[in-house]
């Protein structure tokens, strides 16, 4: 079920903190699902600029306890090179959560729009609203590397005359105004999130019902088929199915499957299953199906 819009409570909880590694900074959307992914936790949010840093300091640094990574988009589709990211990493899928992205227009206080000569923000933001710019053709749009911090910048930097586009959270961090909300052209926009932890992390069997496996096929005839057919026999519910060239083996491909557990077998068994008539067999993570929000 779809949780009506909240506000993030950015106060420090006495629960555990927990140092989360997002891409991007203190208010971007990636902090916004770990904060709702780890409710129950005080969050500490460790920047990454890349989704290659994001894997590299969950894997080498032993003071990062958990990483989110976005993996979907409904507007973008499926972000395939975080998906071979995942694929050749040490790390485990423990969780998920969706989230509406509403984009902002923010500035310092007292600015309104026919003030701005210049609006910054991560170029993906940008193009969710460049039809509410084209109202606006005196604003001069700017990429930087992430929402949030172009609105930590135009805090730190005293920038008049400059707006970004960003989350209300990063508003609210940031002590900015909001001068246009909800401006995204597709009001629709979700992002899907993965919870990534270290391989060895206890998660609890009986919570994960939902599974994320990566696996080839033969040549044969009907060979995916074959997988697929299976996979309903076991009332194993397919909720996503992708595929990827796999480098190196031209016309050869990497299939990255979702499905929820159903009927009476175990994971194990699901997995035992299909296992003799896939390649490349791994599973990336088996956690709880995840909730979806509006922010």
């Amino acid at each position: 079920m779809v949780k009506p819009e909240q506000t993030i409570d950015i106060d420090t909880k006495p629960s555990p903190t927990l140092r989360v590694a997002i891409q991007g900074y203190e208010g971007a959307f990636h902090d916004i699902a770990a904060r709702l992914c780890f409710k129950d936790h005080n969050i500490e949010a460790v920047p990454a600029h890349t989704f290659e840093q994001l894997v590299q300091m969950l894997e080498n640094d032993s003071s990062v306890d958990a990483a989110l990574m976005a993996i979907e988009n409904t507007l973008y589709g499926s972000l395939m090179h975080n998906y071979k990211l995942l694929n050749d990493s040490d790390l485990t899928v423990t969780g998920e959560v969706f989230l509406r992205i509403k984009q902002n227009l923010m500035a310092l206080p007292g600015t309104k729009v026919e003030d701005l000569k210049e609006v910054h923000s991560h170029p993906v933001a940008i193009d969710q609203c460049r039809k509410f710019f084209l109202d606006h053709p005196h604003i001069r749009l700017v990429e930087t590397v992430d929402t949030a911090l172009s609105a930590k910048n135009i805090l730190e930097n005293n920038l008049k005359n400059t707006g970004a586009i960003a989350s209300t959270l990063a508003a609210d961090l940031y002590k900015l105004d909001i001068i246009a909300e909800g401006i995204e052209t597709h009001h629709k926009n979700h992002t899907r999130f993965l919870v990534l932890r270290r391989k060895n992390h206890f998660m609890e069997r009986e919570k994960a019902n939902k599974v994320s496996i990566s696996f080839s096929t033969t040549h044969e005839v009907g060979s995916l088929h074959s997988v697929l057919g299976l996979m309903a026999a076991y009332h194993l519910n397919l909720t996503k199915i992708q595929s990827s060239p796999i480098i190196g083996k031209p016309w050869e491909y990497l299939f990255f499957v979702d499905f929820v557990m159903g009927g009476q077998i175990t994971l194990e068994q699901g997995i035992e299953a299909i296992r003799p008539i896939t390649q490349n067999l791994r599973v990336l993570g088996a956690y709880p199906v995840g909730e979806h929000h509006e922010y």
